[in-house]
């Protein structure tokens, strides 16, 4: 084994995983938008049955509980890939070359020297 001022382990301690109150938050909430989901879709194949049997103010609860189903879903979606970046699965996208490195203030034409 080498001695010395550098010889020692190059990878630090690992970190023990503890609780953390924002991951059970976004498991709960995708939890109950999935179940608000299943209710709304099951909601709305009731409205389409009872709207074909001919009441018509059924197709306006048909059109609202869809309508909400997709909400809840989109939501539920938009929290599963929260959840996967908090959890380190999923990593940000890399930034377009396309943009500016400082939004705030416009590119000016002709580079920095144009600028003086």
């Amino acid at each position: 084994m080498a001695a010395g001022k550098r010889a020692g382990s190059r990878r630090g301690a690992k970190r023990r995983p503890g609780f953390q109150p924002r991951l059970a938050l976004l498991a709960l909430g995708i939890t109950a938008l999935v179940v608000a989901w299943g209710y709304l879709v099951y909601a709305a194949i009731d409205f389409g049955a009872t709207a074909r049997g001919g009441e018509s103010a059924a197709w306006w609860f048909l059109g609202l509980a869809s309508v909400g189903a997709v909400a809840c879903l989109f939501a539920g979606l938009m929290l599963v890939a929260r959840l996967l970046r908090a959890l380190g699965i999923t990593s940000p996208p890399p930034p377009r070359e396309d943009q500016p490195d400082r939004p705030d203030r416009p590119a000016t034409p002709g580079g920095r020297r144009a600028a003086r």
